[in-house]
């Protein structure tokens, strides 16, 4: 069996070593641009973590595990044009090196290589594979439109937010989980409490986000606090607090999240002050301790050995109790 780090080194050379020899070459060199810039490779690695559980010939499924990192960067592409960022992993992002018509076609290029990737899978596991990307493509996309109605409203509730982090992010870490359960043979049982391992961790990995976004220490954390309160952003954080605050709170948060002009620093203080008044980090901390327990319960109940899934429960705290 692999180590974590021995996969992660596979899955890194691998994609490293893609080359896209199709015309015109404007097309394709946004997308070796997007896939050079790194990222933790969560994804593709959850894919051959969980493959590994049954079967050591891991190379089988690299064009999968690859399909899934080209479509989480596909994401992220045309979320960094929704957003108007101007850098991603410290560096510039693709509208911003080229324009927002190459982010867009590029953006499209890399689902459709995504797919071909995907189904570059054995025949006995393609329908059950593809309908399983195909669904979580599509969940995604409800996510992102949840996420984007909630900007103007100030009325999200914890169950449409845990519903859009479910959607947005939590799908594609359970999908990857899945598919490499399935096409190492693994019961549909354990196929299964994979994915639910999956929806569970990344509810709490979101969760986590929130927190380090305003709690983080920005030396660790790689880029400023509070950029989820100067844009407004519906966190868990922000959605309790407007839940719990008395009257005068309510205001005083009503008044930052309408301030058409304000200096940045002061607001992320004020607001910052006020989740601390309310009490709001503490419940953070909980719900993400209740959806760890649940992912660890999930993987708890997968027919390996506890000694097999060793790796996949030591990256699941490394996730949780991560600063970056």
């Amino acid at each position: 069996m692999f180590t974590t780090n021995e996969l992660l080194e596979k899955i890194n050379r691998h994609i490293s070593e893609l080359k896209f020899t199709r015309q015109p070459e404007g097309l394709y060199e946004p997308v070796s641009y997007v896939l050079s810039l790194g990222g933790k490779r969560i994804r593709p690695l959850l894919m051959l973590m969980a493959y590994n559980l049954y079967k050591e010939d891991v190379e089988l499924i690299f064009s999968p595990a690859t399909g899934i990192e080209v479509y989480h960067n596909y994401t992220l592409l045309h979320d960094d044009l929704m957003d108007k960022a101007e850098m991603r992993r410290g560096k510039s992002t693709v509208h911003k090196v080229w324009n927002e018509n190459a982010a867009i076609l590029s953006g499209d290029a890399m689902l459709v290589l995504a797919y071909q990737f995907m189904a570059a899978c054995p025949s006995a596991s393609l329908k059950e594979v593809l309908d399983l990307f195909s669904m979580t493509a599509l969940e995604i996309c409800e996510g992102q439109q949840m996420d984007m109605e909630f900007e103007s409203r100030k009325d999200v509730s914890e169950a449409e937010y845990l519903e859009m982090i479910r959607l947005k992010t939590s799908v594609l870490l359970a999908c990857s989980l899945k598919i490499g359960a399935v096409l190492a043979g693994a019961s549909q049982e354990d196929a299964d409490r994979l994915y639910d391992f999956g929806i569970n961790l990344g509810v709490a990995f979101q969760l986590k986000d929130d927190l380090l976004d305003v709690y983080g220490n920005p030396e660790v954390f790689g880029k400023n606090i509070g950029g989820d309160i100067l844009c407004n952003k519906k966190t868990y954080l922000l959605i309790k607090a407007f839940e719990r605050a008395d009257e005068q709170q309510r205001r005083a948060l009503s008044f930052w999240i309408d301030a058409d002009t304000y200096v940045p620093e002061k607001k992320i203080t004020a607001v910052t002050a006020l989740y601390d008044e309310i009490g709001v980090k503490n419940l953070c901390e909980s719900l993400m301790e209740e959806y760890t327990f649940r992912a660890r319960a999930a993987l708890l109940s997968v027919a390996v050995s506890d000694e097999r899934k060793q790796a996949l429960k030591e990256l699941m705290e490394q996730l949780m109790f991560r600063e970056v």
